[in-house]
């Protein structure tokens, strides 16, 4: 059942997903009502957070039993003593899965309010404090320990600093302000503190700042699977081609045991930081990241220098991760995508700009896996149609685990080479909510299910690179 409005969209892109969506050879296998069906549930489910929260464990540093003990204390904590269980999965061995407990539909709103922009309210939605570089507006006479209910201006339409908002608002819970309104809007500058403490969230998920930082990675569970997918072993050598902010990156390395080489790529400099920070913080020191364009990666003369980094020589790799810059439609809880078509459409050339230099980047008898997190079929299924025409030395392979669903209908692909794709579909699960009596009475098996589908839109396509040129 929908708590927040589905999903909205500029209205030429959602007039170019409906097509998508109730194209000819999805249409001629669904029925028009099934189709239609299915495209309505995802647009709610959109707009509404992942049934769980995902963290993968470092296990380079500690074991999944040890963590998950310290992360069951830390919740209990948090939640002042609500046992909600921490799950381990029987196919991803190294993450944890918490349960999220909402919606909740009893809260009492408080007079005093806070608006806070989209993207922060999308991370209040998935656990996090309000910070005061996410607050736009408070009501006039707010001090710091007063009782405040917080909204999300979805559409970006409340004024910096205002006293009051009439425009569409969404409620995400009540918390307890840290700091005056004044404070919060002193002409001294921007603080970066905390402003808000939630204490009452519509969606229940733990916090996670400053808890087990060097053990604990915050990931959404395909983002995981990509990994196991790719398969890195120790003292091969990797590329993470778009790799911020190092997720993947770190999980390769710990899957190779820290032996070998992962070199990652990022053509934003403070992103580029970020990965360096994060394998840092994860004590992984077979990471090499660099600033650079994937596009440009690729050298085509033999260098005189014994230099390291970018461009590389063709077939200078092992296995390659191109995790594309994509559309990002598949993103939750999103309430309002703002892009427009033209910025929708300019991912296409661009990721197989990227993917021609993966290829050419890979050693025969190579894989590359390829992965967006978006639900279009241009960034995804089409990408796979064109890379088989276009590169015979490539065939699709299997994918283990293969835990989501297979690929969708509308590019032209075979039912047999759809089945070696994976598309995680969040509407392949019926929107619900949970609460703490359901949760105790589900059965842990129904519960790892549910997480494997009630997750971001994903999709992932692996490939090997034939010996023969």
């Amino acid at each position: 059942m929908s708590f927040f409005p589905k999903i909205s969209f500029q209205r030429e892109v959602e007039e170019y997903l409906t097509k998508v969506f109730r194209n000819n050879e999805l249409v001629a296998a669904l029925g028009t009502q099934e189709a239609e069906s299915k495209y309505q549930s995802l647009l709610s489910h959109l707009s509404h957070p992942p049934g769980f929260t995902t963290v993968r464990v470092n296990t380079h540093l500690a074991s999944v039993k040890h963590v998950k003990k310290l992360l069951f204390e830390e919740i209990q904590k948090q939640f002042k003593g609500l046992c909600v269980p921490v799950l381990e999965h029987p196919k991803l061995q190294d993450i944890l899965l918490i349960p999220v407990i909402g919606p909740r539909r009893d809260l009492k709103k408080h007079a005093s309010e806070v608006i806070v922009g989209a993207h922060c309210g999308y991370a209040v939605l998935r656990g996090a404090h309000v910070y005061v570089p996410g607050i736009i507006a408070t009501s006039k006479f707010m001090k710091a320990g007063d009782l405040v209910s917080v909204y999300s201006d979805i559409e970006g339409k409340c004024k910096k600093g205002a006293k009051e908002f009439e425009g569409v608002k969404v409620f995400l819970g009540n918390g307890i302000s840290k700091l005056s309104r004044s404070e919060i809007f002193s002409s001294s500058g921007p603080l970066n503190g905390m402003g808000i403490r939630m204490i009452e969230p519509v969606y229940l998920s733990p916090s996670f700042d400053n808890v087990l930082p060097s053990h604990l990675f915050l990931q959404n569970l395909p983002s995981v699977v990509v990994s196991h997918i790719l398969n890195p072993q120790p003292g091969e050598r990797i590329l993470d081609m778009c790799a911020a902010p190092g997720g993947k990156t770190t999980h390769l390395a710990t899957l190779m045991n820290d032996q070998g080489e992962v070199i990652a790529m990022d053509k934003i400099a403070n992103k580029v930081k970020k990965i360096k920070q994060n394998a840092e913080l994860l004590q992984l020191n077979c990471i090499k990241a660099f600033c650079y364009d994937g596009t440009k990666a690729l050298s085509v003369e033999k260098r005189e220098d014994e230099q390291e980094g970018p461009p590389f020589l063709p077939e200078s790799f092992d296995r390659i991760l191109l995790d594309a810059p994509c559309s990002g439609m598949g993103q939750r809880p999103n309430m309002a995508y703002s892009s427009t078509l033209k910025e929708v459409t300019s991912y296409q050339p661009l990721q197989r700009k990227l993917f021609t230099v993966a290829v050419k980047l890979l050693k025969p008898g190579g894989v590359l896996v390829y992965s967006t997190c978006t639900i279009t079929l241009s960034e995804n299924e089409e990408q796979v149609a064109w890379a088989l025409k276009t590169f015979p030395c490539l065939q699709l392979q299997p994918q283990e685990p293969h835990i989501g669903g297979e690929g969708m209908r509308g590019a032209g692909l075979s039912l047999d080479q759809l089945k070696l794709l994976q598309r995680f579909d969040p509407s392949a699960v019926t929107l619900q909510g949970m609460d703490i009596n359901s949760l105790q009475d589900s059965r842990e098996d129904d519960l790892i299910s549910l997480a494997n589908k009630d997750c971001i839109g994903f999709f992932i396509a692996k490939f090997s690179k034939s010996n023969s040129k």
